[in-house]
């Protein structure tokens, strides 16, 4: 849209104010993030989110939305230590983060996402990295379809288990909920989810003995 991202036009001294305006001139799915230098440094320390910007022909209607933001925490602590954090500006070059997680923190997405069988549900996925690339996958389900990168202005592809999504960049995926039970987000580079990496979907709903059954 413009150099650097309008960062430049957005440096504000204390006390002042700064506007920018654009057109937005391309449908999808996009992460923003602050783009001060060192932006790196910003994004690992959460600055960043989604904005979808919808095509004149919608998407086809679901029974609920959902947004999922991916990111990294790299902290001179250890994993699960309590107080405050200190970033470690190695482990981040080194691409090695104490906490990968979903919404800004372990345990975001524990109890809010709900659904009833029957139901549709679509996930608007990003992955603020700053260095992984996240292997999105919700755990007993196949996604019906997936707008690839947030390009939903091009054709969906159907029936993925997993899909990518790249540092800085998005995914839509569209699934069917037909028997109940919890059905929890992970990225699928499992040793992630000991980081911080997942969520549960709670489905509600009557049990669809021809679709699912335990055999006892």
């Amino acid at each position: 849209i413009g150099p650097g991202g309008g960062a430049g036009v957005l440096l504000a001294n204390p006390g002042e104010t700064k506007t920018l305006t654009f057109t937005a001139m391309h449908a999808g799915l996009f992460v923003y993030h602050c783009a001060a230098q060192n932006p790196a440094i910003h994004m690992a320390h959460g600055q960043y989110g989604l904005i979808l910007v919808e095509p004149t022909v919608p998407l086809p209607r679901v029974d609920h939305e959902y947004y999922v933001m991916q990111g990294e925490f790299y902290t001179t602590g250890t994993l699960g230590q309590k107080g405050l954090q200190i970033f470690d500006s190695k482990a981040m070059l080194d691409g090695n983060p104490n906490y990968v997680v979903f919404n800004g923190r372990t345990g975001a997405l524990a109890k809010n996402l709900n659904a009833k069988t029957g139901e549709t549900v679509r996930f608007y996925v990003g992955n603020g990295g700053v260095n992984l690339i996240s292997s999105f996958h919700v755990i007993g389900t196949v996604f019906d379809r997936v707008w690839q990168e947030g390009s939903i202005t091009s054709p969906p592809v159907t029936d993925v288990q997993t899909t990518l999504v790249p540092a800085g960049g998005s995914t839509v995926v569209d699934l069917t909920l037909r028997v109940p039970g919890n059905f929890v987000l992970v990225d699928h580079a499992l040793a992630r989810v000991d980081k911080g990496a997942w969520g549960v979907l709670h489905v509600t709903g009557d049990p669809e003995p021809g679709v699912f059954q335990g055999v006892v």
